[in-house]
């Protein structure tokens, strides 16, 4: 395996990650080890089979500040798919220790604002610390087709669509409106999910919109933590009519709203929709509406060890 090295005093092979990254061959498998330091740069990372170590998520930081309505130098608004941070592609990745940060500010002042855009065939993300507001990590694939002009404006836009499989494990995940959402299959395992408090009326941690017959997004052993008035946060939206969200054995804090899901602003196909949830615990933890699927302990250990075939990596 090639090994190169980040650091921001000189001492590694590289001053910056997107240096690093760019220097890897393509079909070479490589480890980028990564000094501490806040590395203010916008990450491309395409790479076939690539691992980006961190010395930590509170010493290794990746920030950038653009923002789905501030300008983009092309002279139109950014859009979201071109927000990124770090945009990841290829075909298998691991980001461990670090944190990647999209800092452009709420959706009011800056749009939608992903801090990381994950493409990647195989995604592995373990001890990493993913900051934002509105928006903040998409899990590729994009929807067939988008309901405005340039709304898929960006890297993946015109590009045939492919399967993704990601799994987030001791990650903390922040941001506020859709800050989980795509077409991709995950799992996130002992993870914190937390919703920033931007003081909008409603937040919603999750907006898939996967295929019928995916996977979708699966939560196991998670803390989902705020400091938004209690009832305010919806643990997710269909983006797309069969988008799939299922919470299993959680924490729920005062925050998530009684109805637990919601549909997507006024469509009415909230029934196309699979939002599922099992043993769930706290202050949040509620009686839901009918069309949230309550899964029996059998029925829950057989999604989660289905997501845990789909998306844990064979060597873990």
């Amino acid at each position: 395996m090639l090994t190169v090295t980040v650091a921001q005093d000189g001492s590694g092979d590289f001053a910056s990650i997107a240096e690093a990254v760019l220097a890897v061959p393509y079909e070479e498998e490589a480890l980028v080890q990564i000094g501490p330091g806040i590395y203010r740069e916008k990450l491309v990372c395409e790479k076939r089979c690539i691992t980006l170590r961190g010395a930590g998520a509170d010493k290794t930081k990746l920030v950038w500040g653009d923002g789905g309505r501030l300008p983009h130098k092309d002279g139109r608004p950014t859009h979201t798919f071109r927000s990124y941070t770090a945009f990841f592609s290829g075909e298998t990745l691991c980001v461990e220790e670090m944190t990647i940060e999209n800092d452009a500010g709420p959706g009011a002042k800056a749009g939608q604002a992903v801090a990381a855009y994950v493409d990647s065939t195989r995604a592995v993300f373990r001890r990493v610390k993913l900051l934002g507001s509105q928006d903040t990590l998409f899990c590729a694939p994009l929807p067939e087709k988008e309901r405005e002009k340039d709304g898929f404006l960006g890297p993946r836009g015109l590009a045939p669509r492919k399967p993704t499989a990601q799994y987030y494990t001791d990650c903390e995940i922040a941001g506020d409106i859709d800050f989980i959402f795509g077409g991709g299959d995950a799992l996130f395992e002992n993870c914190v999910i937390r919703t920033v408090d931007n003081h909008i009326p409603h937040s919603y941690v999750t907006a898939p919109s996967g295929r019928a017959d995916g996977l979708g997004f699966v939560f196991w052993n998670c803390d989902f933590v705020s400091d938004c008035p209690a009832g305010s946060v919806y643990l997710g939206r269909p983006w797309r009519p069969e988008g799939k969200t299922a919470v299993l054995g959680c924490r729920l804090g005062a925050h998530i709203a009684p109805e637990g899901f919601i549909a997507w602003n006024d469509r009415t196909d909230t029934g196309l929709a699979s939002f599922a949830e099992a043993d769930s615990t706290g202050p949040g933890a509620a009686e839901r509406p009918a069309w949230v699927k309550q899964l029996s302990g059998p029925e829950a250990a057989e999604l989660l060890a289905r997501a845990r075939t789909l998306c844990r990596p064979k060597t873990n």
